[in-house]
């Protein structure tokens, strides 16, 4: 890889951090898409601009090439790609019969038994791996257990599991069967647990017995107990020894099987796969919860094959000898992305733990340990790496490492400077951007797609994403709301328990029928890269100019002394001229007088003087939910007066107490 200085840029263009490598270009999967085109289909498309093009107009097109470029294996051949091309209500490849756990295991390149399929590290340094024959070994075994406790096709398995090899397993066996699986992370409450799982009645429960974290174990086994009385539809639950203390759980209300032992006693058992049709529920995904129950979302087989396939090896330039790392829990859509990394043949690398335990370097120790090749995290994570001035390549020997991935919310572009100085300039910087809602990343990057600061490098192929204005009019070089005007296989199947759909039609088509809303700001370049704002309903607008919340923390949390914020613009929650407030979580020692006169003049000087808060107020956390999301709009609905119990559901909060000091502000008026 080369990198380039801003001198050869035109004016206005912003800098150019990376370039692919021709040679590298021509080894991949993309390159080889492309000329697979040529041959096959007689496609001439050598720009990635142009094949995007052709992907978002030509769906039957594209979405049958690319089920026919990786071989999927269809049991039940499909009478056509898309029967009814509508959203909702899209219907994909009719008649089909597959099964996702068939792709993730099938026998192919860089599956062979001996192949390594899966590096396992905890953060008390417990590691293990697994290579291709010994976890179809383990999913042959778990499926034949999950027979005996009586799951069938339809049926529900959930975990309550960090991100190890069971849980792995425990989901792999459960799609093979049909199946349909779900997941939270062992740190999460009982009631918000309980609030996801009671929803789709599951039968079996596959659960730890506790986790480690920050140096700490945790017993779950209260939780479980809770989770047993609540969920009358489960028939048995799976205990995993995983503190490895030999816990146990009483025999009522139902059974609970040791998980080493139900594999023991199915040792040598067949791996089969049950058949199900391309949109037969795969897993039920949910949204935050912030406000009422979360809404459970279900993906099927067909389209979560698919789409995994092209993101991770045409988008992400995936496939064998690659060792695919994300930081994630089970209980984040990035954990289903990241075992998808088994489709493509790449060895996947699951880390349990804190991420900044012992300290901020942990995980670039752990990318030297296991060689790996693309490294994912948060924009956060990044951020705090960033602050710490840390120089992670200084100490570690990351030469194996190709790509950079940052996803959760906009990585400023100091964060692209760091990753290009502090990791390497030869390295990619793929920040996307996508979510739960499609279980993968709709704008990002592409391995023949150069890197700009500050910048997604291109929207992904089959995504017709673009911006809309208030009218509904594309728009470009504007920031305006992010749409998708053509259907994807990986959108939601359904809600869960929402028989006439009309949850689902709620959530994305209400303000544009018949095209999906996502809630984002995203201005796309002329270049077809793409910068995110934030989300569209939590808009700073301050006399008439919108901006979003990500040019604010980007700005405020760069400086010394601050440790996380929180901006909230009150106009238009119930109040015809609110108040711009910025709430700051100071480093310790730090006084809010020292740090605000400062935060007042950069704020007017890079974004705008309107976009100065009238006030701000010192906090000790903000409010965030259990995938660390900050929770922007209910502490607005809360300072508009709406009550607590409507405005956020505390069960779906990592930090509940933290809503506190916003009731309290709320209860005095002082946002008048």
């Amino acid at each position: 890889m080369t990198t380039e200085t801003p001198a050869g840029n035109t004016a206005g263009e912003p800098e150019l951090l990376w370039r692919p490598n021709p040679d590298q270009v021509g080894d991949s999967q993309i390159a080889a898409f492309q000329e697979w085109l040529r041959t096959e289909r007689g496609l001439d498309l050598p720009d990635y601009q142009d094949l995007w093009s052709w992907s978002t107009t030509d769906l039957t097109g594209f979405w049958g090439a690319v089920a026919e470029f990786f071989d999927v294996a269809f049991h039940d051949q499909p009478s056509q790609v898309l029967a009814e091309e509508r959203m909702p209500g899209a219907r994909w490849f009719p008649d089909a019969t597959l099964n996702y756990a068939e792709h993730a295991l099938r026998p192919g390149q860089g599956k062979a038994d001996d192949d390594l399929a899966v590096v396992f590290h905890r953060e008390d340094g417990l590691a293990q791996n697994l290579d291709f024959g010994t976890l179809r070994r383990q999913v042959a075994a778990a499926r034949a257990g999950l027979v005996e406790l009586g799951v069938k096709r339809g049926d529900r398995v959930v975990a309550l599991a960090p991100n190890c090899p069971q849980a792995l397993v425990a989901f792999l066996a459960a799609a093979s069967l049909g199946a349909t699986w779900s997941s939270c992370s062992p740190d999460f409450g009982a009631r918000a647990v309980a609030d996801r799982f009671t929803q789709i009645e599951p039968t079996v429960l596959v659960a730890v017995d506790g986790y480690h974290y920050n140096g700490r174990a945790f017993d779950v086994r209260p939780t479980i107990e809770q989770l047993r009385d609540s969920i009358g539809s489960l028939r048995a639950t799976v205990l995993i020894d995983y503190l490895g203390g030999g816990a146990t759980l009483p025999g009522q209300p139902h059974p609970v099987v040791d998980w080493a032992e139900l594999l023991d006693r199915h040792a040598g058992a067949e791996l089969a796969y049950e058949p199900v049709p391309f949109d037969h529920p795969l897993w039920v995904l949910y949204s935050s919860g912030t406000t009422g129950l979360p809404k459970g979302i279900v993906q099927g087989h067909g389209g979560i094959v698919l789409e995994h396939l092209k993101a991770l090896a045409l988008q992400s330039g995936l496939g064998p000898g690659e060792r695919f790392f994300w930081f994630t829990t089970t209980g984040w859509m990035m954990w289903n992305f990241l075992v998808s990394g088994l489709l493509v043949g790449s060895t996947i690398v699951l880390f349990d733990g804190n991420p900044a335990y012992p300290d901020l370097t942990a995980l670039w120790r752990l990318a030297e340990q296991h060689r790996v090749t693309y490294f994912g995290t948060s924009a956060p994570f990044i951020q705090s790496c960033l602050k710490e001035e840390l120089r992670p390549a200084e100490r570690f020997d990351l030469s194996a490492l190709h790509t950079v991935g940052s996803t959760g919310a906009p990585l400023t572009p100091e964060g692209f400077r760091w990753v290009a100085s502090a990791i390497s300039p030869e390295v990619q910087i793929a920040s996307v951007s996508g979510g739960t809602d499609l279980c993968t990343a709709f704008v990002g990057a592409a391995p023949t797609v150069p890197v700009w600061l500050g910048e997604l490098s291109c929207r992904s192929l089959g995504a017709a994403v673009t911006a809309f204005d208030e009218q509904g009019n594309e728009v470009v070089d504007e920031v305006g709301e992010l749409v998708m005007t053509r259907p994807m296989p990986s959108m939601p199947v359904s809600f869960w328990d929402d028989p006439d759909g009309s949850r689902l039609r709620e959530a994305y088509f209400e303000t544009y029928p018949g095209v999906w809303r996502h809630g984002d700001w995203i201005r796309i370049t002329p270049r077809g890269s793409a910068v995110i704002y934030g989300r569209s309903d939590s808009t700073l607008n301050r006399g008439g100019v919108r901006m979003g919340t990500s040019e604010f923390y980007r700005v405020v949390e760069s400086f010394p002394g601050v440790a996380d914020s929180l901006v909230i613009d009150t106009s238009g929650a119930g109040q015809a001229d609110g108040e711009l407030l910025c709430f700051l979580v100071l480093d310790d020692g730090v006084e809010l007088a020292s740090v605000e006169p400062s935060l007042r003049k950069a704020l007017r000087s890079e974004l705008s003087p309107r976009h100065v808060p009238n006030r701000f107020v010192a906090v000790l956390e903000v409010p965030r939910t259990l995938n660390g999301k900050k929770c922007e709009v209910p502490v607005k609905k809360i300072l508009a007066g709406t009550p607590a119990e409507r405005a956020v559901s505390r069960d779906a909060l990592r930090n509940p107490d933290a809503l506190q000091p916003f009731l309290d502000l709320a209860a005095q008026g002082s946002t008048a």
